[in-house]
């Protein structure tokens, strides 16, 4: 959490400029009281998303056509407010926005934000190909999304509750919820049951190779089980995995021997035994591990592990 209770109340302008710059995009601010400015934000992140609860005292949010081409940024924003009010213009509409409204926006265009000082609101920042490619379009948006019914509530849901349990999800598990989310959210902007651009069984297959990596050593771990963790029918998983060439339960061997591997080079490893290692990585015995390791790589764990990371022990193995 980063507030303006840190610093003097004499520099909390330039502070809150310099800090919603820094996680934002370059900005101008214009502060009807410039003595005793107070704000707040809390920060979710990883390499691909980001998710910030703000809040602050009346202010103006300014993006010009010069800042645009000098600082670009691409990437939508989905802004939620949680309480109060504000006004955002952009591309000659106007949108006003409270609670159980949401509004999907793009920086890669000149726009104005006021904001009313009881104003507390949800904005995460969406890698612009994760919306393109849905949507099938690549020009600034805003839409008023009614997140009070169906599909709009859910959406308004998993962003609070990701807000909400930042103590608890790993990053693994926030990029899953994420990537699920901006999905219903392009259904819910397109004003359409399901996504209908051709990228959409790629999405749906990286987000199934993401979620089987941090999950391989689950050894109750299925196509079916994977699919109802992920919000999918395992049909439309099957699906996007036949559209690349395999299956669920090849893709999770897969993983789950090339967690092996990565273990018998590992020194921090050394202690576990075979079967140790097997039980670990999801397997049924370490039988069922030699025999698919051996296909798979040519050589048995134990030679792996003797052999080390050399060339002619791993040639089968290298990615």
């Amino acid at each position: 959490m980063s507030t303006t209770r840190d610093v003097a109340s004499r520099e909390r302008t330039d502070f809150w400029s310099e800090h919603v710059t820094s996680y934002q995009v370059r900005m101008g601010y214009r502060y009807p009281r410039t003595d005793d400015f107070h704000g707040g934000t809390i920060r979710q992140r990883t390499d691909t998303y980001q998710l910030v609860m703000f809040w602050s005292d009346t202010i103006k949010y300014t993006r010009t056509a010069g800042q645009v081409r000098h600082a670009p940024d691409e990437d939508y924003r989905l802004l939620l407010p949680v309480a109060g009010e504000l006004v955002l213009r952009q591309d000659g509409q106007e949108v006003r926005l409270a609670p159980d409204a949401g509004c999907l926006l793009t920086l890669a265009a000149p726009l104005e934000v006021l904001q009313n000082a009881s104003m507390r609101a949800l904005i995460m920042s969406i890698p612009a190909q994760e919306v393109n490619g849905r949507l099938n379009r690549s020009s600034p948006l805003i839409a008023g999304l009614d997140l009070t019914s169906g599909l709009g509530r859910v959406v308004g849901d998993m962003l609070t509750g990701l807000h909400k349990e930042r103590d608890t999800l790993t990053s693994g598990q926030f990029d899953a919820v994420s990537d699920r989310l901006v999905e219903l959210l392009c259904m819910l902007a397109a004003g359409d049951d399901r996504p209908t651009a051709p990228g959409h069984l790629n999405d749906v297959e990286r987000v199934v190779r993401r979620y089987i990596r941090e999950h391989a050593s689950d050894p109750d771990m299925t196509g079916a089980t994977m699919a109802q963790a992920l919000g999918w029918s395992l049909r439309q998983v099957q699906l996007a995995l036949r559209h690349a060439g395999t299956t669920p339960r090849e893709l999770i061997r897969e993983e789950r021997l090339r967690l092996v591997r990565d273990r018998l080079r590992a020194p921090a490893y050394r202690h576990m035994t075979i079967t140790e290692l097997a039980y670990a990585s999801g397997f049924s015995s370490s039988s069922a591990l030699s025999t698919a390791f051996r296909q798979r790589f040519g050589v048995c764990p134990r030679e792996m592990r003797h052999a080390g990371p050399s060339p002619s022990a791993i040639r089968a193995g290298v990615d």
